[in-house]
């Protein structure tokens, strides 16, 4: 597990990457349980940097316009970003 990198450095593909070795580690059960407590931290942490991560790139799909056909037109301002 990288616990060097930053999560708020993380891209989407390295938070979930992690997190799933987090988790994988948690179900064994043969975590001690100071460690299982800063695993479970860590997972938190990954958790929330994928969910923005996501919700991150619906806002940039949710601002593409579509013209009267329904192709894609170019993108408006999504405000927050």
């Amino acid at each position: 597990m990288s616990d060097e990198t930053p999560v708020d450095k993380m891209s989407f593909e390295q938070a979930m990457g992690e997190l799933e070795q987090v988790v994988t580690r948690l179900e064994r059960g043969d975590v001690p349980l100071q460690d299982s407590i800063a695993l479970y931290e860590r997972g938190a942490a990954l958790k929330k940097r994928c969910e923005d991560e996501l919700k991150r790139a619906e806002e940039k799909v949710a601002a593409i316009t579509l013209d009267a056909e329904g192709n894609p037109a170019g993108t408006k301002p999504v405000e927050g970003l």
